[in-house]
Order: C-alpha cells, then structure tokens, then sequence
C-alpha cells in the first residue's frame, strides 16, 4: 500500500519549501572550513545581549509550559503600536502566521491571489488547504503589479491576497500610497495579508504606518517577524496584527503553545532593544553599499533591495552557485522563484561581504577560463 495515497491530491502535489544551505551540510560534504553563510537573510550580528540574557533566564523555568497567551510579549506590542491584546496573534515564526491565515479562512476551492517570484510560503500555505492559488506576472524591475492584484482578485471573486513588502527574493517595494489605493479599490471581504518581514530594514523615508491602516480596514493582516532584524531566527517568533474577528478565528487554529518560552522572552527583550535594531540597520545599509557597488564592478545586473539580501543575475547560476559552495560561500539559488539566472546573497559582515565578493570574483574567472578550454 502506498499511504501517500492516503492525502490529498493537492497534499501529495506539493514541492516541499527548500530552505537555504546549512554551514554544517555544506562541512559534512566538501570537509572545509571557514564557511560564510550568506543564504537565509540572517542577521549576521546575531541576538541582541539583552535577547541572550533573557534566554538564559527563561530556560530556568523550561520545564514549566510557556504561556500560551503570550502576555508579557502582546503586551510590548500593545505598547508599541496602540492596538489590543485581542489583536495580536503570536505565531512560530511569521510563516506559521501566513499558513493560520490560510487554515483559517479559506477552504478546498477558494481562490488566492499573490505575485509572481514572491516569497514561495503563499502557493505553499494556499495549496496546503486545497485552494487554488493565482501568481500575477510581476511588473518591470520583478514587483508585485498591484492594479494587475487587483483587478486578478476581484475578477477570480478571490478570498485571499498576499502581499510581501519588501518583498523576498526580490527586495522590491511598494509605496505607502499605491497600497493604501489598492487596499481602497478591495472589497471588504478579501483578506489581505501583508507580509512586512523585512520592514526594519526600510530607510526613513520609505516607512509608513500600515498599523494605522487597521481601523480603517478590518479585511487587513499585518505579520512580521523577529527572525531577520531582531536576530531570533532559530528561535522562530512572529506576530501578526488584525481586526479582533480576524484574530478570534487565527486563534481558533493555532496551536496552544505555538511559541516557546524561551522565545517569548527573547523576543520581549529584543523588542525593547531600540539600540540594536538601529546598529542592525545601519549595519545593513553599509553592506548594501557594498555587495551592490561589487557586484557593479564585476558587471553584474542586481535588482535595488529594501531588505537585507540582493538578488543578482549571473550566467549559469546553478553552476556558479556550486562554484561559491566549494569556495566556503553560501548563497541562494532561486530558481524556484522563476527566476533561472539569479542568485540571491544575504548582507554580511563586511569581512563576509568582502569574501562573498572575492569567491564571485575568482568563481566569474574560473568560469571565464573554462568556456575557453
């Protein structure tokens, strides 16, 4: 008996979602050291010292459950952004948030509307459920085309939009303005999720107020994470900010003690690290400053990015990633993105960046000499 059988069609006819190289992987098959991982849009300073210190404190009581509520970590946010306790929903990892959207409110047959080459979670939580999932060609520069979104989601009668910004693997942005018209253009009862994983990384000028946005729009789901900037990738911790009906059924489908209490603390004292997003931030400009003016001097094609990576062209990008690999670099191939000739590298160090650059380099020669054999 095959007990694949067993699933559902739409279950079996998934591409599980690959994650990036892992340092001890890429050790255990080449035997070298010194490995750069630039790969999963890591924060490269790590956790915050205040986030260590409240790990360290919280494991005293690891035997007892964590609260399943998450009080002490809603309530920072509640502090923060002015919403209630009953508008937050705490999730492992922003990736548990988008896949309780999906279990929540949609069903076999219903329609989801995202974007071509956007983070691959969206097909991913919307095929899981058994809905049918629509990808609208992006627009010139690999963005979401949201009058296309629109007119896609109110044609198909969708029940479900998801929206990236930035937007991963490409690091493209949408303006406050076009999504405050796309969201006035919706009709009231297609959800939208909107996916601001990367939102600390925006410079000054390109920050705006979506939490704001909620009052005016109940229909709206705002998730993000503390895996990127906040450096608690391994401890898998998101939230997401609702209208409390919206809340109420993500709540209904979410596991009880879906964060940790490590976690919890973790992320409590990482939020209130003012100082350590904004040295993570400024880390991240230089690096882009960077990556980006390297890549120009090997004169190579990379699209602008408002998060912590940059997605670059390169010929034979499956065999120049396996270049990098033997040169103790890591980076991200996305191919699965329908985007072939790419490669996507996190932001570093400036010591990683440097060997990121140098590895390319070296990788481009030894390619260059092998076409001419």
């Amino acid at each position: 008996m095959n007990y694949c059988d067993l699933a559902p069609s739409y279950v079996r006819s998934i591409a599980p979602y690959q994650p990036g190289k892992p340092i001890s992987e890429l050790e255990r098959e080449l035997g070298i050291t010194g490995i750069v991982k630039l790969a999963s849009n890591e924060n490269p300073l790590g956790a915050s010292a205040a986030s260590v210190a409240a790990m360290h404190e919280a494991i005293k009581t690891i035997a007892l459950y964590p609260d399943g509520n998450g009080f002490e970590l809603k309530d920072a946010l509640v502090k923060r952004y002015g919403v209630t306790h009953a508008s937050v929903t705490l999730g492992n990892g922003s990736n548990d948030l988008l896949e309780l959207s999906a279990r929540a409110f949609l069903a076999p047959g219903d329609k989801v509307v995202y974007s071509a080459h956007a983070f691959a979670v969206y097909a991913l939580a919307t095929q899981a459920v058994g809905a049918s999932g629509i990808s609208v060609p992006a627009a010139q520069g690999y963005g979401h085309d949201l009058p296309a979104m629109l007119a896609a989601a109110k044609d198909n009668k969708a029940k479900m939009v998801f929206i990236a910004n930035p937007n991963n693997p490409t690091g493209t942005f949408l303006s406050a303005d076009a999504l405050r018209k796309f969201m006035r253009g919706l009709p009231a009862e297609i959800l939208v999720v909107l996916d601001e994983a990367y939102n600390e990384y925006l410079p000054e000028d390109k920050r705006y107020d979506s939490v704001s946005w909620l009052k005016e729009y109940p229909n709206l789901i705002i998730s993000r994470t503390f895996s990127k900037a906040y450096g608690l990738a391994g401890l898998r911790v998101g939230y997401a900010l609702a209208h409390e009906q919206v809340t109420d059924m993500l709540n209904r489908v979410r596991q009880p003690f879906n964060v940790n209490s490590v976690a919890q603390a973790a992320a409590v004292a990482a939020f209130r690290d003012v100082s350590f997003v904004k040295k993570t931030f400024e880390l991240n400009q230089r690096g882009m400053v960077q990556i980006t003016e390297g890549l120009t001097r090997l004169g190579l094609e990379y699209i602008p990015s408002f998060g912590n990576f940059v997605a670059f062209r390169i010929g034979g990008a499956t065999a120049m990633y396996r270049r990098l690999l033997e040169l103790g670099v890591i980076v991200r191939p996305i191919a699965n993105y329908d985007m072939p000739d790419w490669l996507r590298v996190s932001i570093g160090l400036e010591s990683e960046n440097a060997k990121f650059l140098a590895a390319l380099e070296k990788a481009m020669g030894q390619q260059v000499h092998g076409e001419k054999k």
